[in-house]
């Protein structure tokens, strides 16, 4: 997953007040894309924790000489 560019693919945003529909100001603006930057990042963190914790356990698996279906078998 790419890292998103949001202030190019977002250069205004609107917001729903009453039904009615208004430009977020500055302030706004920049807490609304903050909040979607830390979001991101935090999925790409774990999303690479996620990969890097398969790998682990292939490599293991692998160094063991047993298959994943092998391994539930020796837990259950």
């Amino acid at each position: 997953m790419a890292k998103t560019n949001f202030r190019k693919e977002f250069p205004k945003l609107v917001k729903n007040v009453n039904g009615e529909q208004f430009e977020m100001d500055a302030e706004e603006y920049e807490a609304t894309i903050a909040l979607w930057e830390a979001n991101e990042i935090e999925a790409l963190a774990k999303q690479a924790e996620a990969q890097a914790n398969a790998t682990a356990r292939a490599a293991l698996l692998s160094k063991l000489g047993i298959t994943a279906e092998e391994a539930q078998l020796l837990l259950s």
